[in-house]
């Protein structure tokens, strides 16, 4: 049973220490034959986008040996070694146009000496600097570019009066990739996002991007074939030190850390970083993924922007929310997909255009989303947030009705009057996200015949309908019972309560809970 590791991402060091490596080398030929192409590729963080860079490394620098037994040893390749230009923005962690340009000055230097060239590096100077660059190392041979994590400095100042300078400056130090395309063998170029008005994207306007492309769809992640294949020693040790079922067991795996698709077309994929994690643990179901980086911005722009998440994960949405996007007009749906915390679930065509259907990939990625959105929503603690879905849970489970609204009504009342919106979306995107926690089926807004729900949901035994209200509008129940909203669960043989509920702006608070039972 080979060793797996979710901490290396160096090929050479997989391949010669004997770490489990799914094959991928087939997109890498596919990529690299013929050469000569520049790609553009996006992918959410920790999802194999540094090691892929690796792995083309290798290639370029002619490592034939380390192939052997993968897909790309046998194809028609003359493995010949090229100069490479590893430009690694995954670990430049900068905080204003000064340490940028810092960094890039320390990192050109370093390539300099490297490749034994002599390169007057000027801090002011950064795109001519970088094209003399080039230029002295690709002297003898086309240089490869392999670009990593480029939109790095940005995301992580996204919130930062300094991030317009900053992408201004990574503008002008990158448009050096096209200006000096001559002298370039190859390019590749990753990043978890895409920005408007980057130089990848303006300037650098030679690039294929092949973010959704259905080829490549796969490349990144693993598919069920690929897991069952290459994990298969795990899961059987693991199946045995636990007594479980084969079936059952894949199953939860699946629906922990499968889901990811990347094409409306093209088989879903697993988190390479959490199954990693999962086996290294002994098979126990946490939220590995999310433990490498939280989503705080993300939140916070959702918030500010009154987004509304189960609108978003119930309604289609057009193509357009998968395009690039202004640092300064960010679009919340746009991010949420670009970092992974939504993806495509199916497609469908309106109006001669694809529109899509999304959720989050899987129970790792909503249970610790929806636990961080309660957390940043209501002030609560992430433990404090756990503790009150498992009262919520054992309400609902066993019908109580009156236990469920005490409990939210406490929930509520602890919401400190500086965390709480004056707005209705506030109050639902909290109550949507308390019921995907306890891994109920709840819509939002629900369309019937005549009007609209704006919750359902359900449990083994008991439907729960709500309609919400703000202020002085007591007509909540009512109009779930004029509308019929009740209909079309008569006959789920599931006893059916009503629940009409009033939110109090002002207050921040539940002040009316009307129920009926059906």
């Amino acid at each position: 049973m080979k060793n797996l590791t979710s901490s290396v991402y160096s090929f050479e060091k997989l391949r010669n220490e004997g770490y489990l490596y799914v094959d991928k080398t087939e997109f890498i030929w596919n990529l690299i034959n013929p050469a000569g192409e520049s790609y553009f590729l996006s992918r959410p963080r920790r999802f194999g986008k540094s090691l892929t860079l690796s792995t083309l490394k290798a290639v370029f620098e002619g490592k034939k040996e380390l192939f052997k037994g993968l897909a790309i040893y046998d194809k028609p390749y003359d493995w010949k070694p090229y100069p490479i230009i590893h430009l690694d923005m995954a670990n430049c962690d900068v905080h204003s146009e000064g340490d940028l340009r810092d960094y890039l000055v320390r990192m050109m230097t370093r390539l300099a000496k490297q490749h034994n060239v002599r390169v007057d590096i000027q801090r002011t100077q950064l795109s001519s600097s970088f094209s003399e660059l080039i230029e002295e190392i690709a002297k003898d041979k086309p240089v490869v570019i392999l670009l990593d994590e480029y939109d790095k400095p940005i995301l992580e100042n996204i919130s930062n009066p300094n991030v317009l300078t900053i992408r201004e400056t990574l503008a002008d130090f990158y448009s050096s990739i096209k200006k000096e395309m001559d002298y370039e063998h190859f390019v590749f170029i990753t990043g978890v996002s895409k920005f408007c008005h980057v130089s990848l994207f303006s300037k650098l306007n030679n690039l294929t991007d092949i973010t959704m492309d259905a080829r490549y769809a796969t490349m990144f992640g693993y598919t069920q074939q690929e897991f069952e294949t290459n994990f298969r020693e795990q899961i059987a040790a693991l199946e045995k030190k636990q007594n479980l079922n084969h079936a059952d067991f894949l199953a939860e795996i699946k629906n922990w850390y499968d889901g990811f698709r990347f094409h409306a077309d093209s088989e879903s994929v697993y988190n390479p970083v959490s199954l990693a994690r999962f086996f290294e643990s002994g098979g126990e179901f946490s939220n590995y993924w999310f433990e490498t980086g939280t989503p705080k911005f993300l939140v916070d722009l959702t918030k500010s922007q009154n987004f509304d998440f189960e609108s978003t994960l119930n309604e289609p949405v057009p193509e357009i929310a998968f395009s690039a996007f202004e640092i300064d007009n960010i679009d919340p749906l746009t991010l949420l997909l670009q970092t992974g915390y939504v993806t495509i679930k199916s497609a469908e065509k309106r109006f001669g255009e694809t529109w899509y259907n999304l959720d989050f990939p899987n129970r790792e990625v909503a249970g610790a989303f929806n636990t961080y959105l309660l957390n940043r929503y209501s002030g609560k603690t992430q433990t404090g947030v756990v503790k009150f879905t498992a009262e919520l849970t054992a309400a609902m489970n066993d019908g109580d009705v009156k236990r469920l609204r005490k409990a939210m009504e406490v929930f509520f009342a602890g919401i400190s009057y500086e965390v709480h919106h004056k707005n209705e979306s506030n109050f639902q995107n909290i109550f949507f996200a308390l019921f995907r926690l306890l891994g109920i089926r709840i819509k939002a807004e629900e369309h019937t015949n005549d009007g609209r729900i704006d919750a359902v949901a359900e449990t083994d035994k008991y439907v729960f309908i709500f309609e919400f209200k703000l202020d002085n509008d007591d007509t909540a129940l009512s109009q779930i019972k004029e509308k019929e909203y009740y209909k079309q669960y008569e006959l789920s043989g599931k006893k059916i309560f009503l629940n009409g509920v009033t939110f109090s702006t002002d207050k921040g608070q539940i002040i009316d809970w009307q129920t009926e039972e059906m």
